[in-house]
């Protein structure tokens, strides 16, 4: 029986014709992340009351613009509270390209993904109440290698907390942390300026904490 190769090597010259599926971020958004892809993982955390959730529906309404999104509400589900903060960030105009899941399991969000015309982008809020070990999330991103994963965390401090969030933390290819109403992130496609999510609760914050 002959061998099975596999050849995963690409040239630098093959590398130097390869494209990419990239979003075109603007101002803020290009200032704090740069350009990105729709494939891979990021990382988001912070305390409860610093504007974690705000940020990713802010988010998810930007890329709605470009691809399809699906935020997971693992901790609120379609609850009044996501209702509100649905409405806060005007996702009304851009619903054709948003769905919320109400605590789908992540059983049930694989097969989702599987479909055609599935979302391009899939936001997990949050981490620690999806059961994942790491193994689970590399199996996840290994499947859905053309898909974009936003995953939400709890802190411990100013680490994501927990085993699987620290180590998706080393993995993910933009880590964003919340703090006082803005968002720092490390990114490998640029920027790292701090995105304000909110003017009036950053000011009030820094200015008694610094």
């Amino acid at each position: 029986m002959a061998e099975k190769t596999i050849n995963r090597a690409i040239s630098v010259s093959q590398l130097e014709t390869m494209s990419f599926n990239e979003l075109p971020f603007e101002g803020d958004w290009y200032e704090a992340i740069g350009k990105p892809e729709i494939s891979g993982a990021w990382l988001i955390w912070g305390d409860s009351g610093n504007g974690k959730t705000r940020f990713a529906l802010q988010l998810c309404k930007y890329l709605a613009q470009f691809c399809r999104v699906a935020y997971n509400s693992m901790e609120e589900g379609a609850s009044k509270s996501m209702k509100k903060a649905f409405r806060e960030v005007g996702m009304n105009e851009v619903r054709r390209n948003v769905i919320l899941l109400d605590n789908e399991p992540i059983s049930e969000l694989k097969e989702r993904l599987r479909k055609r015309r599935s979302p391009d982008v899939v936001v997990i809020d949050s981490v620690q109440y999806t059961g994942m070990s790491y193994r689970d999330y590399t199996a996840l991103r290994a499947e859905f290698r053309n898909k974009l994963f936003i995953l939400i965390s709890h802190a411990d401090g100013k680490n994501p907390a927990g085993r699987t969030a620290k180590s998706i933390r080393y993995d993910a290819f933009v880590k964003i942390r919340i703090e006082g109403y803005r968002a720092f992130a490390l990114s490998r496609y640029g920027g790292g300026e701090p995105f304000t999510i909110w003017e009036a609760g950053a000011k009030a914050y820094f200015s008694e904490n610094l």
